[in-house]
């Protein structure tokens, strides 16, 4: 990838939106946790106060990394594991429709994996 300022522009875009995005929904299971309600679904068998506890830190605290572009790539492995349970396992047997939004994400948190933060982030100062 060329290394002008369109293209650091478009990596910081495409590490910002998405995770602005995903805090949108691990705002309210983060303030769940904190409030001491532990009821969530076990998709994976683990119990369900740690798949919470682990689906808050995807989707609330590793987005808000990728932001400031810390450790970018590998704060976009968890929300990227996070969608890949959503889409084949918590919603496995409904349409795409339902799975689209967890697949879309995947798809973001894979580009950034791979892509990197850009010049615009912590990791690259």
């Amino acid at each position: 990838m060329k290394n002008n300022l369109t293209s650091q522009i478009g990596l910081a875009f495409l590490r910002i939106a998405p995770s602005l995005m995903m805090i949108t929904h691990g705002l309210p299971k983060f303030q769940k946790l904190i409030s001491g309600n532990f009821e969530f679904g076990d998709p994976i068998g683990i119990g369900a106060t740690p798949s919470l506890f682990l689906t808050v830190i995807a989707e609330f605290f590793c987005p808000i990394l990728i932001i400031i572009g810390i450790k970018t790539r590998l704060m976009a492995i968890p929300p990227a594991i996070t969608m890949l349970v959503a889409a084949f396992i918590v919603h496995a047997a409904d349409p795409f429709g339902k799975k689209e939004m967890a697949l879309v994400y995947l798809v973001f948190f894979v580009a950034i994996i791979l892509l990197g933060p850009g010049k615009f982030s912590v990791d690259k100062r």
